[in-house]
């Protein structure tokens, strides 16, 4: 069995809650106060706008920006009455599938949307980047056990539960207790759940739905008819199993809640909930500090000696496998089987701690033969059983490149924890030392020219000064005796490890 712990940290600003497998870093989630995360929030919209070029709509739900709903997620009349779909069929439904797309033929969006309605949406991706949160109108409300989803009678089981004879157990159960108009999908946890546990979820379920549709006609858009459960409890929700050994929590408010919750909806799980009372901090007594700091870097080391260089860009993420420093005992085929092997660990746990979705190209170093990309494919596959978020893996190339699609709710770690550089625009580049002496002395000759200034005042950088009086003295000195410009030095504000400002200014003399 795989021991898990659930560390918790939080203070007046954030909460960071850490999922670790074995002591690693395995998951990591951060929520700041200020912008509590909107997914699975359910409002009252109005329609802002219909664009049938796009055949989807922009819709007011009260945020600063509005949320995007396209065609597939469009439902006619109102859900909230119940609508109901008798075929009970099991469907190939899964917890990972929240939030996809139905891509159902509806009619265009233009004759089932107008500009003005009041809508019933819920979020189902967080705003990313200039984008706005991504709604729609297929509900379901996730339970411990359960995910209760309104408009249809269907039943579905998640895939992870791959065993025949629980599925057909749990199906069964499930229509014995679940009342028309209204369809459940049987998470990962409830695999060795029994009928009253179930039964206890979808009572719970059902309440919070009607408690919705009571409200949804005395409202009037925008606003917020369901709240989904804060950070905390929800991620304790989800990741919660009987592999979890642990949870360790570092407020005793938060810890008084988290206990309430856990006797209401888990029972026995309190036992392994302890409250972090020493003075060294939560993240740093278990590591997770550093590990955070590494899943920030772009070079990850390999236990052999190869290493991975991970790249995010706004149309794509890029890993590329190097051997490194290793160089293999036998052969080069060993030698590159080994650290592209080596290198799947690596990938999916990153892809987990830094929650990066969209489209990824994984570049393995390239193997002649087809059997060892198909063990190398296979291995990829197999690790990507641990990782909840759903994706779908092309076949590894003949260049040992594969595309991957992961599913995306929400911003990667990189984009929570960072922002563009102001020097280089985001490119992770800056001028070098060289380049900026090269422009300095082509604007020296500029002015010389311009203004037939003599004498002229620069003010420039450390690094450039030094790399004008000494790598560059002879050609610097030729430039000013053909020009007849004499110039005088002054001491510059800042240095080179003050990026963000201009790297020289001229003056007249």
């Amino acid at each position: 069995m795989l021991e898990k712990q659930l560390i918790i940290n939080i203070n007046e600003s954030e909460t960071r809650m850490a999922l670790l497998e074995r002591g690693d870093l395995a998951e990591l989630y951060i929520e700041r106060h200020h912008e509590r995360a909107l997914f699975g929030n359910i409002y009252k919209a109005r329609v802002n706008r219909v664009l049938p070029g796009m055949q989807a709509a922009f819709i007011d739900i009260g945020a600063e920006r509005s949320a995007f709903l396209y065609a597939g997620d469009v439902i006619k009349g109102d859900v909230t009455k119940g609508l109901e779909d008798e075929a009970d069929d099991q469907g190939d439904w899964q917890e990972e599938d929240f939030g996809k797309p139905t891509r159902m033929n509806r009619g265009p969006i233009e004759k089932i949307l107008k500009e003005g309605q009041q809508i019933l949406v819920q979020i189902s991706k967080e705003p990313l980047g200039s984008k706005g949160a991504r709604a729609t109108m297929h509900m379901s409300l996730a339970g411990r056990f359960l995910v209760l989803v309104p408009g249809t009678s269907k039943i579905g089981i998640s895939k992870r539960i791959s065993d025949e004879g629980k599925r057909l157990h749990l199906k069964n159960l499930v229509k014995s207790i679940k009342p028309k108009g209204v369809g459940v999908i049987v998470r990962t946890a409830a695999e060795d759940a029994d009928e009253r546990s179930l039964a206890k979820d979808l009572r719970y379920l059902i309440r919070n739905w009607q408690r919705i549709q009571l409200k949804a006609p005395r409202e009037s858009a925008p606003t917020l008819l369901y709240q989904d459960l804060d950070l905390v409890r929800r991620v304790t929700r989800d990741l919660f199993s009987g592999e979890v050994s642990k949870i360790v929590i570092d407020n005793q408010n938060a810890f008084d809640d988290l206990q309430r919750f856990l006797n209401a909806t888990t029972p026995g799980a309190t036992r392994k909930l302890e409250l972090h009372t020493a003075q060294i901090p939560i993240f740093d007594l278990y590591g997770i500090e550093m590990d955070i700091g590494r899943a920030l870097g772009r070079k990850i080391d390999l236990p052999s000696g190869g290493h991975l260089v991970i790249d995010q860009t706004e149309a794509l993420t890029s890993f590329d496998v190097n051997t490194g420093k290793y160089v293999g005992r036998n052969n080069v085929r060993d030698t590159v089987v080994r650290t592209n092997l080596e290198a799947i660990t690596q990938i999916v746990r990153q892809l987990r701690v830094r929650n990066i979705g969209g489209i990824i190209v994984l570049d393995f170093i390239d193997m002649e033969r087809e059997t060892d990309r198909e063990n190398v494919f296979q291995s990829l596959q197999e690790e990507l059983k641990k990782d909840k978020a759903r994706s779908t893996v092309l076949r590894i190339s003949e260049f040992g490149l594969v595309q991957m699609t992961r599913k995306r709710t929400a911003e990667s770690l990189e984009r929570q924890l960072t922002e563009p550089c102001p020097c280089c625009d985001g490119r992770g580049r800056i001028r070098s030392t060289q380049t900026e002496a090269y422009d300095l002395i082509r604007e020296v000759m500029r002015l010389s020219l311009q203004i037939g200034k003599k004498s002229l005042r620069l003010r420039l950088r450390d690094d450039i000064r030094d790399w004008l009086l000494h790598e560059e003295k002879n050609l610097f000195d030729r430039i000013l005796k053909e020009s007849g410009v004499t110039v005088i030095f002054e001491n510059a504000p800042v240095s080179r490890s003050d990026l963000g400002q201009a790297g020289f200014e001229v003056f007249p003399g």
